[in-house]
């Protein structure tokens, strides 16, 4: 791999440092360049994208509210229908009396409506028909020939009353329905309204009619207010039931194949066909009003951005590359006398006063070699007194090691004489003060595993309780998980120290020690707490040497977020608290 590459590169590589430069103009710039018409082009079409989608869904929200006009408007004809006294009491009549004459309650209905469309409904003449059905489901029109469209068999009622429609209006309570599509079945070009009659004067409510309002949904083409340019759409769905029902679509629209399915489907065929679309639910009918903008007609002018930007990028390149060659030359010529100096002073040449250089970072490279020829000397003597002091600092670094061993050994040597003698508790302290030094030593390592800090712990605390005559109790709580963990050597230890002489080595009898250990999140907390005598002077005690040293290793290692906290009370105790924080750069905690 390492043979394949470098024949790679020795094969791209250019002799001269001319031809170098103009490689690395090309590499640098005109990928810049082209890399910078790219984002501009994506910043300039996700702007316009989204200035776009603001745009329309502001559009479609006052296109929302002007349909709710004309809706409500819708509802209060409704209303105005069903209150009216004459027709109420003509149904009122067909109901009591089946077989009455209906021809001239026909004519006189159809005035009333004719009456109540001109005073109520602003916009009339999107009113398609008006129909309204009596109990026998007889039909009585303004608009259209008195029937019931696909209802018109023998069995009517019975297929009126099974329609979706018509349990739909039973179950709303009186309420206005809106449906998307005209009720009666003989026009794909209106919707319905639908409310049923109910007899006031009777106290059950019960329903002497139907009442049916045909609205023309050439209506919705007076609702949209948005520019419909870039091959926009507005679209109205009714999306209560399990699949998605077009209210409305213009004549030629594009999308009338993809309205079919689930509203996600829909949108996800929507967006297949290159269409951006945004939405606005309209609150009195429910319906979603969605506008669908065609993405490649939106996205022209952005285009054109992107070409223009990369002609222009083209020609910043062939600018730069014919500045660079002119440049390069400049800079060439004097690193040649350089080259040249240096091939000298490699034969033995050691004085270039002669040569002069521009004052420029190549003439700067020159002048610094002819001074450093003048130093080279000089340096050479440095080096030579150099390395004696390291060797000499090699040798007191050896010394300094075996100091330390000899005397833990020599503590050795003692607990085996103390041993021979029978003097256990002498035995046991010289034991217990080699292996703690060993443990402070650790090899010259910073880090250690937590198991033997605390084992030095363990020792630490035998030496005490021998000269204190077993005063101080000792009580470990430490994750397991923990044990395993590396840590700064001497960080727990002289806590527990600063627990004993400020703390229970004052205190009258016995006192105990707690130390505990857990993972909190992202930090390692450790708590060492005493029942001792407390701290009156928490200031000057945090001020201490060994307090301050353990804090600033710890920030040093551990990083800023890590901390050191104490908290007393007099005669109550002391509880110190350290925080390690373990994702720290230089102080992750290892297994």
């Amino acid at each position: 791999m390492q043979q394949w590459w470098s024949t790679l590169t020795n094969r791209f590589r250019f002799q001269k440092i001319r031809s170098r430069f103009l490689a690395a103009m090309i590499l640098l710039s005109m990928p810049a360049l082209f890399l910078l018409g790219y984002i501009s082009f994506e910043i300039s079409k996700d702007t316009l994208m989204e200035t776009n989608m603001q745009t329309n869904q502001d559009h479609l929200r006052t296109s929302s509210e002007v349909a709710d006009l004309v809706f409500r408007n819708a509802i209060n004809l409704n209303r105005s229908i069903v209150l009216n006294e004459k027709i109420t009491a003509d149904l009122r009549t067909i109901k009591d009396n089946p077989s009455v004459d209906k021809s001239q309650l026909r004519s006189q209905m159809t005035s009333e409506l004719q009456d109540m469309i001109n005073i109520n409904f602003i916009n009339s003449r999107f009113v398609d028909s008006v129909c309204v059905l009596d109990v026998q489901y007889d039909a009585y029109c303004l608009g259209r020939s008195d029937n019931t469209g696909i209802y018109g068999g023998e069995e009517k009622a019975e297929a009126i009353e099974q329609s979706a429609w018509y349990q739909s209006a039973v179950k709303s309570q009186g309420r206005v329905m809106f449906l998307s599509h005209n009720v009666l079945g003989d026009s794909s070009d209106t919707f319905s309204t639908v409310k049923l009659y109910r007899d006031s004067s009777n106290i059950n409510g019960d329903t002497v009619g139907v009442l049916i309002i045909n609205i023309s949904k050439s209506i919705f083409d007076s609702f949209f207010s948005g520019d419909k340019t870039y091959g926009g759409e507005f679209i109205a769905l009714d999306t209560s039931g399990s699949e998605v029902d077009a209210v409305y679509t213009p004549k030629a629209s594009e999308l009338k194949e993809q309205l079919h399915g689930s509203l996600s489907s829909v949108q996800h065929q929507m967006k297949d066909q290159g269409y951006l679309t945004v939405s606005y639910p309209n609150e009195t009918t429910g319906w979603l009003f969605v506008y669908a903008v065609k993405t490649g007609e939106l996205l022209k002018a952005s285009n054109q951005i992107g070409s223009a930007t990369a002609i222009i990028a083209t020609g910043i390149a062939l600018v730069a590359l014919v500045v660079s060659y002119f440049l390069s030359g400049s800079i060439t010529k004097p690193l040649l006398q350089v080259k040249k100096m240096m091939v000298e002073w490699s034969h033995g040449r050691r004085h270039f006063e002669e040569t002069t250089f521009e004052q420029d970072e190549v003439g700067a490279i020159g002048e610094t070699f002819k001074r450093m020829t003048a130093e080279n000397k000089e340096l050479s003597e440095k080096l030579v007194h150099t390395e004696l002091r390291e060797r000499e600092a090699e040798l007191r670094a050896l010394q300094a090691q075996i100091k330390p061993h000899f005397l833990y050994n020599t503590l050795d040597s003692i607990y085996w004489m103390a041993t021979l003698q029978k003097h256990k508790e002498a035995a046991q302290m010289a034991l217990s003060l080699s292996q703690s030094f060993k443990l402070s030593l650790n090899k010259g390592r910073e880090m250690i595993l937590l198991s033997k800090e605390l084992e030095h712990i363990h020792h630490y605390m035998t030496i005490q309780n021998i000269r204190y005559n077993n005063r101080f109790q000792y009580v470990e709580e430490i994750e397991p998980s923990l044990r395993r963990m590396e840590i700064l050597k001497l960080l727990l230890q002289p806590l527990v120290e600063n627990a004993i002489y400020h703390g229970l080595e004052p205190k009258v009898g016995e006192g105990s020690i707690f130390l505990s250990g857990k993972k909190e999140g992202d930090f390692i907390v450790f708590v060492v707490e005493d029942n001792g005598v407390g701290i009156e002077d928490l200031a000057k005690v945090q001020e201490g040497y060994g307090l301050q040293s353990v804090r600033e290793r710890i920030r040093m290692f551990y990083g800023p977020a890590s901390s050191l906290n104490i908290d007393s009370s007099v005669n109550k105790g002391t509880r110190v608290e350290l925080k390690l924080y373990s994702k720290h750069a230089g102080g992750d905690f290892r297994a």
